[in-house]
């Protein structure tokens, strides 16, 4: 399957990217999607742990919440993963803004069948753990039973960037205030032992890299 891109930006289209490099790289950058659906004309919109593999989008979640069981019925979803990459401090409160990188998907899931699950969730913990799949236990059956994946392909999909400083009119520029951007970034902080883990039981170097991140 390939991903392609068909969906226009209404509101300020001179932000829409429709390189698929950007939106893979927006999705591989992102541990939480918010995920919208529908159930008797009460939308919803919820968080959920994703990754991507290829040219789709993974969720899991428990068989029993109504989220998983709805989408894979087949109900329209819509995924919306943002980083906000800065403030941008303007010269009015009018054209004040953020830095940011966002992609929306529409689109249905699918259930990944049994045969697949154990790969499907491997990839999930690989990408929010790294390094963590080979270190645990099997998963047990009843775990396995207890989990639904879904996969949404990335074939309708938009993609938003903002990266610029304030746009003030001329007619501002003057104003006796500051106007820049204050870039922002997700760090991690130094790993923090369970109350009960055994005392010889070091944190892990794979743990460890995720403070070269910051």
């Amino acid at each position: 399957m390939t991903t392609r891109e068909r969906t226009d930006v209404r509101r300020l289209p001179e932000k829409q990217v429709r390189d698929v490099a950007v939106l893979h790289a927006i999705l591989d950058g992102a541990l939480q999607a918010a995920v919208g659906f529908q159930v008797d004309g009460q939308p919803f919109v919820l968080p959920m742990a994703c990754a991507r593999e290829g040219d789709d989008l993974l969720l899991h979640g428990s068989t029993g919440s109504r989220l998983m069981r709805t989408l894979a019925a087949g109900a329209p979803v819509c995924v919306s993963v943002t980083h906000l990459d800065g403030l941008v401090y303007a010269r009015s409160a009018f054209e004040s803004s953020m830095r940011y990188r966002s992609a929306t998907i529409l689109g249905t899931a699918v259930l990944v069948p049994d045969d697949e699950k154990l790969h499907a969730l491997e990839v999930l913990t690989e990408h929010l753990l790294p390094g963590r799949w080979a270190e645990l236990r099997a998963p047990r059956a009843k775990e396995l039973a207890a989990t639904s994946v879904l996969r949404v392909a990335l074939e309708e999909w938009s993609v938003k960037v903002s990266d610029g400083f304030p746009d003030d009119p001329d007619e501002d520029l003057d104003e006796p205030v500051w106007a820049g951007v204050v870039p922002m970034r997700v760090s991690y902080d130094d790993p923090v032992d369970a109350p009960d883990l055994a005392p010889d039981r070091p944190v892990p170097p794979h743990v460890r890299a995720l403070l070269d991140r910051s």
